[in-house]
């Protein structure tokens, strides 16, 4: 009976034993994941997914997910090419294609992969302008891919997809892009406001050709419009006063100015006669006496007779003259 006893204790610990070196040289793998396995320190290779056996004691396996890696990029404080302060978080979208070099390369892939993006962040940030980080932002996350899939590339890691989730402005920058908008959208309803008064002018342009063509065209107009403003049963009556006598205004105006300024001003001062002392009478020629006025000479030959000086009086034609003194 005590062999038996012990003959059981053996058997027991045997199977316990066994049931041990079975757990650790029997490993099962899932789909998405490698086993990495060394064997007495020598990289032996990634096998999986499934059941495969290791040799107790001799070798290692350690298991690495083949899944895309979600890291989010803490914020960053980013000073752009313009000299503007901002704060810009990313998200990161990585995997493992090599699980060896994974391994071997690299402590620590994935702090390693959130140190580089950190680091690519700022500096690419950096290179760029404001506008260029908020209107091109599709080449600035291509330009990040690449960047931190080429440091990564000997660690075994592919990078698919870097995105720049947010970019904080400071409070004076946005009122800043807010009147920039503001300015542009008033530019651009100014742009219509006047293109739209361009194309009713011409509108009208031809609309007046196409009046002018028949001059009842006008009057039947007209009519039309007194018929609309009767419709809305009020007492105001239109009457149309040409443009022509518009024009005519600055002309009539200009006119009454000019004859109030000729009535108002003061007539041109009248020359005085000249008097000179009446001569003897012997010296009188009979041939030019006048009458109330002084004789003068005869002109010489040749020469025109001098103008009667101011204040003479000519005795109208027919009158006779009177005799000449001795």
């Amino acid at each position: 009976m005590p062999e038996l006893f012990s003959l059981l204790t053996y058997l027991v610990i045997i199977v316990v034993i066994a049931l041990v070196i079975f757990s650790s040289s029997v490993k099962v793998v899932q789909e998405y994941e490698r086993g990495v396995i060394f064997r007495l320190g020598r990289l032996v290779g990634a096998r999986g997914p499934g059941l495969f056996f290791l040799i107790p004691v001799l070798d290692r396996m350690v298991k690495i997910d083949l899944r895309v890696i979600t890291l989010e990029v803490p914020p960053q404080e980013v000073i752009t090419r313009d000299n503007v302060t901002v704060r810009v978080n990313a998200v990161l979208y990585f995997q493992v294609t090599d699980p060896g070099k994974a391994v071997t390369q690299v402590t620590d892939y994935i702090r390693a992969t959130l140190q580089i993006a950190q680091t690519t962040l700022r500096s690419v940030l950096g290179q760029s302008e404001l506008d260029e980080m908020l209107s091109h932002r599709e080449s600035i996350n291509q330009r990040l891919q690449q960047i931190i899939d080429e440091q990564t590339e000997p660690w075994g890691i592919k990078v698919n997809i870097v995105e720049v989730k947010d970019v904080e402005l400071p409070q004076s920058m946005q009122r800043a892009m807010a009147r920039q908008a503001e300015a542009e959208r008033e530019k651009r309803a100014k742009i219509i406001h006047a293109d739209g008064e361009f194309q009713a002018s011409q509108m009208l342009a031809d609309a007046a050709k196409v009046i002018g063509s028949e001059p009842a065209s006008i009057q039947l107009r007209y009519l039309q419009t007194l018929t609309e403003i009767a419709t809305e049963r009020n007492s105001t009556i239109i009457f149309p006063v040409p443009l022509e006598l518009l024009s005519l205004i600055p002309h009539v105006s200009s006119a009454a100015a000019t004859l109030m300024g000729a009535g108002t001003a003061s007539p041109p001062p009248i020359p005085r006669p000249e008097v000179r002392p009446a001569p003897a009478p012997e010296a009188l020629p009979a041939s030019v006496a006048r009458v109330g006025a002084p004789a003068q000479a005869a002109p010489p030959p040749g020469f025109a007779a001098p103008p009667p000086q101011p204040g003479a009086v000519s005795p109208p034609p027919g009158t006779p003259r009177p005799p000449a003194q001795g």
